[in-house]
C-alpha cells in the first residue's frame, strides 16, 4: 500500500508588467540582469521569454493557509518592485491590447535558443499562466493521478479563465491562452501513460532522439515534474484575484487526496480518451463557466456550473479533511458572478469598449487581498 502523499503545495505565477500611463506591456526583467544572471534580493525573480513577463514561485507549503500567505507575499513583492520603477503588475492570461510582434525577447541564451527552435510560435507565446504543484512521492501514484485528473482539468480551466482579449480584440473566448499554447508541441491534454516505465520510456525516447533535453519540455496540462516529487497542474490561466488562485490550488490538493483514497481501496476513476477530454477543454476555453460540458459517464451534455458543483460534492470529504472549506467557498462566488474573463468583459462593455479601463480594472484586482 502506498503511503499518503505529502500533498504539499507550490504555486508559480507569470505576471505582466505594464506602464500605468499607456497601459501597454513594458520591458522589465532586463533591469535586473547582470550578464546571464538575475541580480535580486529577497526573492528568486525568474525571467521568461518576453521581457515584460516575470515568473515567481512560492516556497513549498504544507497547508493551503500557508500557500495563501506566501502567494500574497509574492504578489506584494512584485507589485512593490514594479512600483519602484513606476510600473504596475497585472495577473491575467493575456494582455488586452499589447501586440506580441512588439515585445522584445529576454537576451539570455536559453530564450534565444527557444526562439531559434520555435520561431514565430515562441514570439507569439505572450500568455501568462498559473502552475500548481502538489506533492506526490510515489511515482506510480503520480502517473495514475495524472491519467485520471485529466478529466477534471477542463472544469478547473473554466473557473480560472482570464484571457478574453488578444491584441486589442474581443476574441469571443474566455481563455484565449489555452488556444495559443496549443501551437506548441507536447502541449494540451496529457497522453495516457499506464506505468512509470511507460512514462520513462516516453521521456527517454524523446531525449535520445534529440527532441527534448529533459522532461521539462513536456508542456502538458498536467505532468509529473522532471525534478521534484510533485504532480504539476499547468492548465490554468493565471487568476487575477488572489483568493481565486488559492481556491483552485485547494481543488487540486483535494482531488489528489481523493484519488489516493480510491487507490488505497484498490478502485479508480475511469480514464477517458484524450479526444473526449479535448472536447470539454475546448468548451471551457470558449465559454468558461457559462457553457456546457459533456458528462462522459452519463454521455450527456450538462451546464458547466452543475458539473463543477458535482465535482465539489465528489471531493467534499477531502475538502473537509484538509480543512480548506473556507478557501473553497470562493468557487461558489465564481459560479455565481463569473471568473476574471467575465468581469473583464463587463468592464469592457460598461466603458464603451475602452481596453485601458480593462487594464486599470486588472491592476486593481491583482492587488486585492495583499494587505491582509
Amino acid at each position: 500500500m502506498i503511503e499518503r502523499p505529502s500533498l504539499t503545495i507550490g504555486i508559480e505565477e507569470e505576471y505582466q508588467i505594464v506602464d500605468p500611463e499607456t497601459r501597454q506591456l513594458r520591458s522589465f526583467i532586463t533591469q535586473f540582469l547582470e550578464g546571464d544572471h538575475v541580480v535580486m534580493v529577497e526573492r528568486d525573480l525568474k525571467p521568461e521569454l518576453h521581457q515584460s513577463m516575470v515568473e515567481l514561485g512560492t516556497p513549498i507549503c504544507h497547508t493551503l493557509d500557508q500557500a495563501k500567505e506566501e502567494l500574497a507575499k509574492q504578489r506584494k513583492f512584485i507589485v512593490d518592485l514594479a512600483a519602484q520603477k513606476d510600473l504596475a503588475v497585472v495577473a491575467a492570461a493575456t494582455h488586452p491590447m499589447s501586440r506580441w510582434q512588439e515585445q522584445p525577447v529576454t537576451p539570455l541564451p536559453r530564450y534565444q535558443g527557444v526562439l531559434e527552435e520555435m520561431q514565430v510560435l515562441a514570439q507569439r507565446l505572450l500568455i501568462f499562466g498559473m502552475h500548481v504543484h502538489i506533492g506526490i512521492e510515489d511515482r506510480a501514484f503520480a502517473i495514475d493521478a495524472m491519467n485520471v485528473s485529466r478529466y477534471m482539468l477542463p472544469h478547473i480551466l473554466a473557473l480560472s479563465t482570464s484571457s478574453p482579449f488578444w491584441q486589442g480584440r474581443k476574441t469571443g473566448l474566455k481563455s484565449y491562452r489555452a488556444l495559443v499554447f496549443e501551437d506548441f508541441p507536447r502541449s494540451g491534454t496529457a497522453e495516457v501513460c499506464r506505468t512509470v516505465a511507460d512514462w520513462d520510456n516516453l521521456i527517454g525516447t524523446l531525449v535520445r532522439t534529440g527532441c527534448i533535453p529533459d522532461g521539462s519540455k513536456i508542456w502538458w496540462d498536467c505532468r509529473p515534474h522532471h525534478k521534484y516529487p510533485t504532480l504539476e497542474f499547468r492548465v490554468c490561466d493565471i487568476c487575477t484575484r488572489l483568493d481565486e488562485a488559492i481556491a483552485i490550488a485547494g481543488l487540486f490538493q483535494a482531488i489528489v487526496l481523493w484519488l489516493w483514497k480510491l487507490r488505497r481501496k484498490n478502485i479508480t476513476f475511469r480514464v477517458y480518451r484524450k479526444e473526449l477530454i479535448d472536447e470539454n477543454r475546448w468548451r471551457a476555453a470558449r465559454y468558461g463557466i457559462d457553457g456546457k460540458m459533456i458528462d462522459f459517464g452519463k454521455t450527456e451534455e450538462l451546464p458547466t456550473r452543475a458539473l463543477v458543483r458535482e465535482l465539489l460534492e465528489m471531493i467534499g470529504e477531502e475538502i473537509e479533511e484538509l480543512g480548506i472549506r473556507k478557501h473553497i467557498r470562493v468557487i461558489e462566488d465564481v459560479l455565481r458572478h463569473g471568473a476574471s474573463a467575465d468581469r473583464q468583459l463587463r468592464v469592457h462593455e460598461a466603458n464603451d469598449g475602452d481596453l485601458k479601463a480593462v487594464v486599470d480594472h486588472l491592476i486593481t484586482e491583482t492587488k486585492q487581498g495583499l494587505d491582509g
